[in-house]
């Protein structure tokens, strides 16, 4: 203690040594000190199926290469080019919205219950139908209304719409922008609609669990929200230096004191 109290500079770059330590921790994502540059750990993940539900919008297409022109009466006319230009109502205009009741209406077919089931399922189900009209009918399914929001503390807040079959958490930070230097890593809000009303878990980016989380794969139409930390501030590294450089002239001084004084 006496040498650092004879050795100010000395005192200041070690306080700030630390702090920043403990900074940095709070800004790192899954932290495990069994990660290695050269062997790849295998982390399990078993991904959960997604069950339409109403408002779900679905794209269905249906080609046959004997009946065409009685197929093309299935297939809403885009007038998009390519997806990354669709508007979310186009999306709305291009497909088949399930209703309340959990059923899309398709021509000729008629109403089919699609609530509960899987994409898969679904595109079964319509190819099953459209065999008894269509001679070699193919039936392609895609789920097009897969869209999550994310707000809070990110750089880029709002509901992104997701082109594929699923997406992680972390993907959807990155689409976010990812997380503000005030935003916190140790608790974030998933709110996910379930049959009855809504449910709120908890996440927590330093750990690495969250791969093995049934919650690491989002869902279509969940909502990430990001809390600020307690010592949020637009500033927050100059307060971070100037709160180090405050504590450690104190230190010094008391310590000088106590030795003028002995």
């Amino acid at each position: 203690m006496r040498i650092l109290s004879k050795n100010p500079l000395l005192f200041i770059i070690c306080a700030f040594v630390f702090t920043s330590c403990y900074y940095n921790k709070r800004l790192v994502y899954l932290q495990d000190n069994t990660f290695s540059e050269t062997q790849p750990k295998l982390v399990e993940n078993r991904k959960s199926t997604y069950q339409l539900q109403p408002n779900d919008i679905l794209s269905i297409k249906v080609k046959s290469s004997t009946d065409a022109q009685v197929s093309d009466i299935f297939n809403i006319t885009t007038t998009t080019q390519a997806p990354m230009f669709t508007s979310p109502g186009n999306l709305y205009l291009e497909g088949y919205s399930i209703d309340e009741e959990g059923k899309i209406t398709l021509p000729i077919i008629g109403a089919l219950t699609v609530k509960g089931m899987s994409v898969e399922q679904a595109q079964d189900l319509i190819q099953l139908n459209a065999n008894k009209y269509l001679k070699n009918a193919t039936v392609i399914v895609k789920l097009i209304s897969f869209k999550v929001t994310v707000l809070g503390e990110v750089n880029n807040p709002g509901y992104h719409y997701v082109y594929n079959n699923q997406i992680t958490i972390l993907e959807a930070l990155g689409l976010a922008g990812d997380l503000t230097p005030v935003g916190s890593r140790k608790n974030i809000k998933l709110v996910r609609q379930v049959q009855g009303g809504s449910e709120v878990v908890l996440l927590d980016l330093t750990n690495p669990n969250l791969l093995k989380s049934k919650y690491f794969y989002l869902m279509p139409n969940d909502a990430l929200y990001v809390e600020p930390l307690k010592a949020r501030s637009r500033r927050l590294n100059l307060e971070h230096l100037t709160l180090v450089f405050s504590a450690a002239t104190t230190a010094i001084l008391i310590l000088n004191y106590l030795d003028n004084n002995n």
